[in-house]
This record gives C-alpha cells, structure tokens and sequence, in this order.
C-alpha cells in the first residue's frame, strides 16, 4: 500500500484503462510461466491465475520481498518487478534477463538511479540479502554493495525508452498524473512496439 497515495494499492491504479498488475502480468506471461507475486498483505489481491505468496520476513520491506521471490522462485535466475511500474514492455525485459547471466544481478539505471526493483538477480544471492535483513540493514539499493552487478545505464536503455517512461515508478500523485499521460498519448503506453 502506498502512504503517498492515500494507502492505495498501486498494482491496482489504472493506467491507460488497465490496472498497472494487468499491464505487468500480459507482458511476464509472454516471458515466462513461472510468474509469482510476493506482497506484504494480500488481503486486497483477488486470486487468481498467479500464485500470491507472503512475505517470508514480515517487516524487511521491499528487500523483504525480493528475498522471498528469491526463496521461492521455480529458477535460478529471477526477474523482480516492483508493482509501480506500468510501462514495462517485453523486449526490455527480455534484455535485461540476457544481460543478468553474467553477474549476481543486472540492474538498470536512469537519470533517477538505480533500479534494484526492476531488475535480475540469481537466486543464489538469497543468503547476502538474508543477512543484511538480519542486520537490519534493509534498503534494497544498498544490498546491491554486496553483489557482482551488471548495470544498465540510460544510453544502452535509450532504445527501450524512446519516451522516458519505461522506468516510471508509481509513488505519488505526480508520478500517477505522469503515468496517465503517457498513457493517453499512446494506447499501450510508452516504448510499447
């Protein structure tokens, strides 16, 4: 839930007509049959489909959460999505699971930074975020210190994100005003071939 939005359910917020966990979810079932989603409180997610798992560490935040799609995914290289995201598109995520075969995680990075939710990582590198979560150390950002990263910078994103919105994160209002935007100036939403 989101506090900066009136604690909404960001998955749900509509973008273009369809929630943002629909635009993900046509997209990752054109990659993969292993989709999952991991969330501190499912309370509000209709089930469906997709297998909705708890978070393993209650309280460990987004790191929590990422730790559990690791603990639980069906394969060793794992593709996380924070559920903000309504313009990911397929070549992009395709791309990105390429280039994490190389390194503990693939991440990419924008003019806003880093995004280690939005990213690959083998689920091997489990046990270092399992001890950060331990020490309490818990932004998602900062695990990536431990870890052999292949990072994604904005040039080489330039192809997927001809209208900067490939990345876009849903966490305020002005996020969600840009998001519709985007949207409206295109039926599927930004990069979408």
């Amino acid at each position: 839930m989101a506090r900066r939005l009136g604690g909404t359910d960001k998955s749900a917020l509509l973008v273009g007509g369809r929630s943002i966990r629909d635009r993900q979810l046509s997209v990752l079932r054109g990659l993969t049959p292993h989709v999952l989603i991991v969330t501190s409180d499912s309370s509000h997610l209709e089930r469906g489909e997709v297998p909705v798992v708890a978070d393993r560490l209650p309280g460990a935040g987004a790191l929590g959460g990422l730790y559990t799609a690791l603990m639980e995914a069906a394969t060793e290289q794992v593709l996380v999505v924070g559920c903000d995201m309504p313009f990911l598109t397929a070549p992009f995520l395709t791309y990105l699971m390429e280039q994490g075969r190389t390194a503990d995680a693939a991440v990419p990075r924008d003019s806003r930074g880093r995004h280690p939710l939005c990213a690959s990582y083998l689920q091997r590198t489990a046990g270092r975020l399992h001890a950060r979560i331990l020490n309490g150390r818990l932004r998602v950002g900062d695990a990536l210190e431990d870890l052999s990263v292949r990072e994604l910078g904005p040039d080489e994103l330039a192809r997927f994100d001809r209208e900067g919105g490939l990345l876009l994160n849903v966490n305020t209002p002005d996020d969600y005003a840009r998001a519709q935007a985007l949207a409206a100036r295109s039926s599927t939403g930004p990069s979408v071939p």
